[in-house]
């Protein structure tokens, strides 16, 4: 039987989200929350209802809510909706496209969405609230924090540490074994061939902070 659920979040990354939400077919869409000027207004045929105002409203009627704010720059709104989500012990459902490949083997966290194509083999941990991204792939004993987002046809390697709140741009690439730190933004098409250290935007090949 679907599950009742509200989404945080009207804009581009939404409509991706509700795009593998309809075709996983766990969850039906209640509605969604947004800034109060766009009360009223309707993403892919589905109401933007209210605010976050309502929370705890639709908390104490049972749905399940899904943060579908999307993440470039900065992981601090996901953050933020995530903290408050759990400080009103409201339930997270956690997104998994049919059409990507996940291992059996592999953990996924509430919060996550895994998108149309990704791949996430044997041993792999996900944390919470990250955006995998379509055809990403997480390779076989990475471990990815939490408030993420792996970019389209993004690669992160066998046996690599990612930290929370790193965003990993469109075609990067990042080899075995690499570590990276919280707070990073490492741009689309870049090599990560050696660990980061500090928080920071990376870019290019040989890859350089700037």
């Amino acid at each position: 039987m679907k599950k009742p659920l509200i989404l945080i979040g009207g804009g581009g990354h939404a409509k991706s989200c509700i795009d593998v939400i309809e075709v996983e077919d766990s969850f039906y869409i209640e509605g969604i929350l947004d800034l109060k000027e766009r009360v009223g207004e309707k993403v892919l045929g589905y109401d933007i209802i209210g605010t976050e105002d309502l929370l705890e409203e639709l908390r104490d009627r049972n749905y399940s809510f899904f943060i579908s704010v999307g993440q470039i720059e900065s992981a601090m709104i996901r953050r933020q909706i995530w903290n408050r989500l759990r400080a009103i012990g409201a339930q997270i459902a956690t997104v998994i496209s049919p059409g990507a490949s996940v291992s059996k083997h592999a953990k996924i966290s509430a919060g996550t969405i895994v998108m149309h194509g990704a791949r996430i083999n044997a041993g792999a941990e996900l944390g919470f609230n990250n955006i995998i991204n379509t055809n990403a792939v997480i390779e076989h004993d990475t471990i990815v924090g939490n408030h993420c987002h792996i970019s389209t046809q993004s690669i992160i390697n066998g046996s690599c540490r990612i930290s929370d709140e790193v965003f990993i741009g469109s075609g990067a690439v990042v080899l075995q074994g690499v570590e990276i730190t919280s707070n990073v933004t490492v741009g689309a098409s870049t090599l990560v061939n050696k660990p980061i250290r500090h928080p920071g935007i990376y870019i290019g090949i040989p890859f350089a902070r700037i």
